[in-house]
């Protein structure tokens, strides 16, 4: 197989991507950034893109390949950056490291993926799906990666890498609001006729954060709270965000059930609780079929054997391996700096890591299927 990466021109799209800014919150750059992503995919894979408008954002579909898809590769074109963040953080690259405005995580895999799969003779289909809501927890782009994935041999997810190493388990998010109703009171005069929400709240906030785990990898985190309108007023009313992480569905669970099992601790007062999971876990066993066979590409291609990593963050392979897809995440770009200020991106690793990507899909499609075709429309 050919190795090689036109490195000049996968820099020069790279550039393209960087300094066209597409922070997820504004709808218009969104929509200007897929308009890039777009032409730069469809110079690179000689076919368009299907555009996929979900409450104002735009994302990009493209079908590879002979007969349903069998593999997914997945990515996003939405950044943490605003626009006007090109003036304090420019393109830029010296040495070995290229900077910019959402290089790392996570445009440089996109580019990735348009290079590894331009001229690739695809004996099977391979859907590219570059959704432009991910980094706000994908509310538009869910059910579209969810029915995407659903039945196929496999999700390869570009987001950045972790040092270099894969990234094999992603915990699981679930988020809460804890809301306590008490009664307002003057604090000077008779306080004891109030129920103290404030009081309620450090009740309930305690009785949260001894709901982790630590053994299990389980934290629960009580964050953003609010309590009360004066100084002298017994607060009538409060609440705080609750952040949970878990690395196994059962524990996911778990906690979920403690948290709908709150109950007061003041009489008088009155708690609910509101939200719940919100991406189930990337677990080991949803990739160690795939990294097993990354590691043996790797070594036919004569690369470096790729290491890997359990991480806290979450991605949208949290979905694609919760409708039961195996799912091998963290195949973009290495560097690091991942939302700060230092994002950059290691050149020199840009062709190996391609190149891997590249063997990593046509391993698959050699090999005859074994799942349950569910979606795939049939290629052109």
């Amino acid at each position: 197989m050919d190795l090689s990466l036109d490195l000049e021109l996968a820099l020069a799209d790279l550039r393209e991507l960087v300094e066209c800014e597409s922070p997820s919150t504004d709808l218009a750059a969104v929509a200007r950034s897929a308009d890039v992503v777009a032409r730069i995919g469809t110079e690179r894979l000689g076919v368009a893109p299907e555009r996929i408008v979900l409450d104002g954002r735009t994302h990009l579909r493209w079908r590879l390949g002979d007969g349903p898809a069998r593999v997914l590769v997945l990515g996003h074109h939405d950044t943490v950056w605003p626009v006007g963040t090109l003036a304090t953080h420019p393109f830029g690259i010296e040495g070995d490291v290229l900077r910019g405005p959402g290089c790392f995580d996570m445009l440089a895999g996109l580019v990735m993926a348009f290079h590894a799969l331009s001229g690739l003779e695809l004996v099977g289909g391979v859907t590219l799906l570059v959704t432009g809501d991910e980094e706000l927890g994908s509310p538009s782009s869910r059910e579209l990666v969810e029915d995407e994935a659903r039945g196929l041999d496999a999700a390869l997810v570009l987001e950045a890498s972790a040092g270099g190493a894969l990234k094999t388990e992603r915990k699981g998010v679930s988020l809460y609001e804890v809301v306590v109703r008490g009664r307002a009171a003057h604090a000077g005069l008779e306080p004891e006729a109030g129920v103290n929400a404030t009081l309620e709240l450090a009740h309930q906030a305690l009785a949260v954060a001894a709901l982790g785990d630590a053994k299990a990898g389980t934290t629960v985190t009580p964050t953003l709270a609010r309590a009360g309108t004066t100084t002298n007023t017994v607060p009538a009313g409060g609440s705080f965000a609750v952040d949970v992480r878990v690395r196994s569905t059962a524990e996911q669970d778990r906690v979920d059930e403690a948290m709908r099992a709150l109950r007061p601790v003041l009489d008088g007062a009155v708690v609910s609780v509101l939200g719940g999971p919100n991406r189930p876990p990337l677990e080991g066993s949803s990739s160690a079929e795939l990294l097993a066979r990354a590691r043996a590409v790797a070594v036919r291609l004569g690369l470096p054997e790729p290491t890997a990593v359990a991480v806290g963050g979450a991605s949208d392979g949290n979905f694609t391996a919760g409708v039961g897809t195996p799912t091998l995440d963290g195949l973009g770009a290495a560097g690091g700096g991942a939302h700060a200020d230092d994002e950059h991106v290691l050149v020199s690793e840009l062709p190996g890591r391609t190149a891997l990507l590249r063997g990593l899909v046509e391993d698959l499609l050699a090999q005859p299927t074994n799942r349950l075709q569910t979606t795939g429309a049939a290629r052109p």
